[in-house]
């Protein structure tokens, strides 16, 4: 009797224990709580190693990682928009409230120098990153969330190793996670050549450290401190559409020169700082640059080692402002509540949203949390899609004419909270108006879900979907 007494104990202090850490977050609660139920011992010690708020620990501070000097020096080149009224679209003429929204995130503000190309596909992607990495004559930094030691990885470095022994500053990071194949061979290959790799929380060091949850899902490359690229390709041949179970894979990228490099890098020394404890404080990371196109880009990064959610605000407040379209493709759909109101009221106020999301999906679990969303927002008059070329694995937001974002940010609640990401907003008629079409071509390639087939889905399926809903505020 004494032994069941004190195993209620101590599930009731699990659960006090997950109830108090985790008031903020009520589905991230139930979803725990869930796991506790059917885990009990488990489920507390996966708790205690993946779940505990990031802030509660040492943590990458972007005040003084990079010199207040460069920082400034930084600014004054930037040609940075200030009032509404300066922005190239007329939308924001009565858009005030984003505006200062957008402003208020004066680490990266909205730029007027740059010149934005929208990359469709890995091909696309590639070949650019390749040359401008080929042109490079002073330092490249690269980031990204996977790297494979396959085709398309031996590629790159092969141009890495060509550039550090032509004398140029290389820089790679990879997360532990993301990258856990990448054999050592590759990254051997890498040092003997002098570039310089770091390993963004180790999967042993960060399970100990209570970090495992949190990975870098950025996808950074900058050359010389002149030309940018983000979105959400990493370097492996199934983006080339190698994997036969997914097929070809339709993704987004983007190439960007002028001021919003600046921040672009600025995200990387926070990076390099973080996993390597050296300061790049050189203003020859921060050169001056001739001013090629007036196009406006903010770069916005977000993190658990931030109080804000800065991501998830911007696409709060594009979606809340929306007037005629709201239009998204993600290969992961788990709204933050926030996020799935904006969309319902959206469309009950007759603005045309429509979601593509993936037919063939590279996790069912994330695939039934997904679909679990579908049916009440296709009650509000939200129109979704499935993909059926191949896999979708673009991160493409398009609200009117207004602003689209681009970058490594799925719309989940991973990516909002859990992650380290970073896209890029436009804001110019070009880069929309790509966007835009790429977006009309995808949804040819797809089946549109309807409420009376929907409603038909096996049994099965829709009990699959109400255990990966509680559980999706983890996925």
């Amino acid at each position: 009797m004494i032994w069941v007494v004190l195993a209620l104990i101590i599930f009731i202090f699990q659960i006090a224990t997950i109830l108090i850490l985790e008031f903020r977050h009520p589905s991230k609660t139930v979803a725990w709580l869930l796991i506790l139920f059917i885990f009990p011992i488990i489920g507390f010690v996966m708790y205690y190693f993946l779940a505990q708020e990031y802030q509660r620990r040492r943590t990458v501070r972007k005040r003084g990682v990079v010199a207040e000097e460069m920082r400034l020096q930084a600014l004054l080149r930037c040609k940075i928009v200030h009032r509404p009224g300066d922005m190239h679209s007329n939308q924001f003429t009565h858009q005030e409230r984003l505006f200062r929204m957008l402003q208020s995130m004066t680490l990266s503000p909205i730029t007027s120098c740059n010149e934005a190309s929208v990359l469709t596909n890995a091909d696309e992607t590639y070949a650019s990153i390749l040359e401008a990495i080929e042109q490079a004559k002073h330092h490249i930094h690269v980031e990204y969330y996977t790297i494979r030691h396959d085709q398309i990885g031996q590629r790159f470095k092969e141009a890495l190793i060509k550039k550090a022994k032509e004398g140029l500053e290389v820089r790679v990071i990879y997360d532990g996670v993301g990258s856990l194949e990448l054999s050592n061979r590759y990254l051997e290959e890498l040092a003997a050549a002098g570039i310089h790799t770091q390993c963004f929380l180790a999967p042993r060091l960060a399970f100990f450290d209570k970090r495992m949850n949190y990975r870098n899902h950025r996808k950074i490359v900058v050359v010389d401190g002149l030309v940018g690229f983000v979105g959400g390709i990493n370097i492996g041949d199934e983006y080339l559409g190698a994997n036969p179970k997914l097929g070809f894979w339709r993704d987004t990228h983007m190439r960007i020169k002028g001021d919003a490099v600046y921040f672009l890098q600025e995200v990387f020394m926070q990076d390099w700082f973080f996993t390597s404890k050296e300061r790049l404080n050189n203003l020859a990371y921060l050169p001056e640059h001739s001013c090629v196109s007036n196009e406006q880009v903010q770069i916005v990064s977000s993190g658990p080692n931030s109080s804000a959610d800065a991501i998830l605000e911007c696409v709060f407040a594009a979606i809340s402002v929306a007037k005629s379209r709201i239009f998204i493709e993600t290969p992961y759909f788990i709204p933050d509540p926030s996020v799935l109101m904006g969309l319902r009221t959206a469309a009950l106020s007759g603005v045309d949203v429509r979601i593509i999301i993936p037919y063939v999906a590279d996790s069912k679990l994330v695939l039934y949390a997904s679909l679990s969303y579908v049916e009440d927002l296709l009650m509000a008059g939200v129109r979704f899609y499935r993909y059926r070329k191949g896999f979708i694995h673009a991160k493409v937001l398009i609200v009117d004419e207004l602003i689209a974002s681009v970058g490594s940010a799925n719309m989940d609640m991973r990516s909002f909270f859990s992650n380290f990401e970073i896209n890029a907003l436009m804001f110019d008629e070009s880069a929309i108006k790509q966007l835009d079409d790429d977006f009309k071509k995808d949804l040819e390639d797809c089946m549109e879900i309807h409420m009376y087939e929907f409603k038909r889905r096996p049994r099965w399926q829709k009990a699959s979907e109400v255990i990966a809903r509680m559980l999706s505020p983890l996925l």
